[in-house]
């Protein structure tokens, strides 16, 4: 079988070798465009991650396709309809960082209450060692709001109590046994807003969560409350929180992911339109705020997460190559 894999490293090339020793092989380091399409034009497996597009346009290029799966969690990079329609399998990682996002999503908390990369800067920048102008708050007795509580959103709970914070969440699909073993309770999205002193997102995006924080809703939140967003950049409407921490109508916000992020990633791209150009514009207008810390989709990227991502990853190929596809994206 001709298997493809994009965005790669290139410390996996052994493992992956030796896990498919029968089957014809294409690394590609850069991820999977309009341009490189033909590189995979032979391919019946790909093997990308969320910088790779797989959209009608994308499928057009690779006719021999049989199955994508992405070394992510997300898959909104995939357009899930038009492979099916192709009779394309795709697959994903469903549980690969679970911890790794949540500690990292509490790393990112840490340096906005404590103010933590602001000293730092400070300090490497003009050598004042003073901590005047850097007063942070504790999170022992703060209420941490978390929506989404899937195996990254219990890890971020079982964090929170270590803590001893109080803990509120909001989830279409709730867990009472896990809520009541973890002393925490489901509220409606509204009331996590109003009350939360760190709100922080741990739920995929699709059609019924694109934009599940906008203008209607964020001004629920505290003026001294900070937004966490560690999921998928859509989640958030990037207007709404450009114009709510300008007027300072929340305390600030840690990011790990922006709405035009791959646009941002690629060097050289087609000038957006419309909608698309203005969310970019905003993005870069975060990205320079001073209460905001912005990272580049960084929470994933430990090396025993990368391990996990990689075995799971050989796992889905090996079952579909039996016949027995293993992690299939859920359809909505």
């Amino acid at each position: 079988m001709n298997i493809s894999f994009f965005s790669f490293e290139g410390w996996e090339e052994a493992h992956l070798k030796k896990n498919f020793s029968s089957h014809e092989l294409k690394f590609v380091k850069s991820p999977l465009t309009l341009k490189n399409a033909k590189d995979a034009k032979d391919a019946e497996v790909i093997s990308v991650f969320v910088d790779s597009k797989m959209d009608k346009a994308m499928l057009d290029k690779l006719p021999n396709l049989k199955f994508v799966t992405t070394r992510s969690t997300g898959f909104d990079h995939i357009d899930l309809k038009e492979c099916k329609k192709r009779g394309i399998t795709a697959s994903y990682v469903p549980g690969y960082g679970d911890n790794t996002v949540a500690e990292f999503t509490f790393g990112l908390i840490l340096n906005l209450s404590r103010k933590i990369y602001w000293g730092i800067d400070r300090l490497k920048e003009t050598s004042r060692f003073e901590f005047m102008g850097l007063r942070g708050i504790d999170l022992k007795g703060k209420t941490i709001g978390v929506v989404g509580t899937g195996r990254i959103g219990k890890e971020v709970v079982r964090i929170a109590r270590g803590f001893d914070m109080n803990i509120i969440a909001f989830d279409v699909v709730k867990d009472a046994a896990y809520a009541k073993k973890m002393g925490y309770k489901y509220v409606s999205l509204e009331a996590l807003l109003k009350k939360s002193d760190f709100v922080t997102l741990h739920c995929p995006l699709n059609k019924h969560t694109n934009h599940l924080i906008n203008k209607k809703n964020i001004k629920l939140m505290k003026p001294t409350a900070y937004l966490i967003n560690a999921a998928r950049g859509g989640l958030v409407e990037t207007e709404a929180l450009v114009e709510a921490l300008k007027k300072k109508k929340i305390a600030g916000a840690g990011l790990d992911v922006l709405e035009e992020e791959v646009a941002l990633k690629e060097k050289h791209y087609k000038p957006a339109k419309g909608e698309d150009a203005e969310t970019m514009l905003q993005d870069h207008i975060l990205i320079h705020m001073d209460n905001v810390l912005i990272t580049p989709h960084d929470a994933f990227n430990s090396v025993e997460a990368h391990e996990r991502i990689l075995d799971i990853t050989i796992g889905n190929i090996k079952g579909f190559i039996k016949g027995k596809p293993e992690n299939v994206v859920p359809e909505e």
